[in-house]
């Protein structure tokens, strides 16, 4: 026993412990090589790096953050408290994007034959109260108008509850989903509504209300193209993590609301306004009339592309995009946010927009890429269905704007963009109900809406105030 033993020693150089191969260092293991060290090192270099990347990333956050802060606060934005409500709305349309994402996949993405039927329950559900909210909700903004900050608050206090109480609804396919979306999506337009109302009290004096409302929407912009990356990745947990998502966003928007400074619930000077003959108020003028039946058609047009090409794509796809319905309709109804964006930009950029000149070219542009969709049905014509209805829906807007800011004087100017608002939330509504009723037949349904939008260009170009109806002179904006 000694002598294998001592024989065992023997074949071991100085230094070296039993059962250790040469060039073995102590402490190693027969089956650890000494590259297990160039592997910690490897690790540690790695580590580094996430390290250094992390870093990058905060650094590019902070930076990008910074530069938002600073850009919603310039052209005065910043001492009127202008780039309060700039922020508030950023967050507003991070958590629609949240819950447009949520109602995407529970209803848009059912089995086929339900999902239409959903959409339409859904939408049966939403144009009647909103029937009855459009000639209430601008009065009743006009009466408490004082409190404008707690009613934007309200709005988006009472979206984070629902959102809550929705995410459990998703999870457990309840019914109960229904009318929990319901409360979410007149919130969401009540939102909209009181929002637009507040502009021209924040309004600063070097910036005007088109380009004013233009940059608001630009923070929206950014605002949902942040959010829905991070209400995705929510999702891959769950569904309902998607809602749970939108009620953090939405509790953060409710200290925003209430952080608006005094300005947004000053009312002195302002009187009512109203669309009828009743002499006792101000009379919204012929020209803001007609770019509101203009901008009518523009958004009864943006309701019917989303529900009826978001079905007809997934159902009937394009010859050649059998199995590839996702990109098809991220293509076109893309396109349509494209088109949004393009036309909120060239609202922040041109010096000079004339915006009777404007919102006709955009009901005509819209009415003749509907006769050509309808006609020669394809690819490029949808796309390009759907960015002109993007661009047309935005310039739109900016035009009605500038109209409002230019005939209404200023003490009446925030009940019509209280109403204005709600009457083209209602147009959107119906558009899409139309789109949810007809066949899902391609060219039956795109010569409907083109004959739609034909007759409806007609109609405003015909009613159309002549120069001896002009308006009411107004104060200087």
């Amino acid at each position: 026993m000694e002598d294998e033993a001592t024989r065992a020693g023997a074949d071991h150089s100085p230094g070296q412990t039993a059962g250790q191969t040469p060039g073995q260092t102590p402490g190693q293991g027969p089956e650890q090589p000494a590259e297990s060290g160039m592997g910690r090192r490897a690790a540690g270099a790695t580590g580094r790096g996430i390290k250094r990347a992390g870093t990058a990333t905060g650094s590019a956050a902070t930076y990008t953050l910074r530069q938002a802060r600073r850009a919603s606060r310039a052209q005065g934005a910043g001492d009127s408290g202008l780039y309060r409500l700039i922020e508030l709305h950023a967050f507003n349309a991070a958590g629609d994007a949240a819950v447009a994402i949520s109602l995407a996949g529970t209803l848009f993405f059912a089995q086929p034959g339900e999902a239409r039927g959903q959409v339409a329950l859904f939408l049966g559900i939403t144009m009647l109260p909103f029937a009855i909210v459009a000639p209430l909700l601008g009065p009743f903004l006009d009466r408490f108008s004082h409190g404008r900050r707690w009613a934007i608050g309200s709005t988006m206090a009472i979206r984070a509850f629902l959102c809550w109480l929705m995410a459990d609804a998703v999870a457990t396919q309840s019914l109960a989903m229904f009318p929990v979306a319901l409360g979410v999506l007149v919130c969401s337009k009540a939102y909209g509504v009181a929002r637009a109302a507040t502009v021209p009290r924040l309004q600063p004096p070097g910036l005007t209300l088109v380009k004013a409302n233009s940059r608001i929407s630009l923070a929206g912009i950014v605002g949902a193209a942040i959010s829905a990356p991070l209400a995705a990745l929510a999702g891959s947990f769950g569904s309902q993590w998607v809602l749970r998502y939108a009620f953090v966003v939405f509790a953060g928007a409710t200290i925003l609301s209430v952080l608006l400074p005094a300005r947004a619930d000053a009312t002195a000077g302002e009187l009512p306004v109203t669309l009828s003959g009743d002499r006792k108020k101000f009379r919204v003028p012929p020209d803001v009339v007609f770019a509101l039946r203009c901008n009518a058609g523009l958004r009864m047009l943006s309701g019917f592309l989303t529900m009826f090409m978001a079905f007809l794509l997934r159902q009937h796809p394009l010859p050649g995009w059998e199995g590839q319905t996702t990109l098809l309709m991220g293509l076109v109804i893309g396109a349509a946010g494209l088109g949004n964006a393009i036309g909120i930009g060239l609202g922040s950029v041109l010096r000079r927009i004339t915006p009777s000149i404007t919102v006709v070219v955009a009901m005509l542009a819209d009415a003749t890429a509907a006769v050509v969709a309808a006609v020669f049905y394809g690819l490029i014509p949808a796309i390009a269905l759907g960015l002109t209805a993007g661009v047309a829906q935005a310039m739109g807007k900016i035009s009605l704007d500038a109209t409002i800011q230019r005939d209404v004087p200023e003490r009446n100017r925030t009940s019509a963009f209280a109403r204005s608002e709600t009457l083209l939330q209602l147009s959107w509504v119906i558009g899409g109900g139309i789109g949810i009723a007809l066949p899902l037949i391609p060219k039956l349904g795109l010569g409907v809406l083109a004959g739609l939008m034909v007759l409806w260009t007609v109609f405003v170009l015909v009613r159309r105030p002549g120069q001896d109806q002009g308006a009411r002179p107004a104060a200087p904006a």
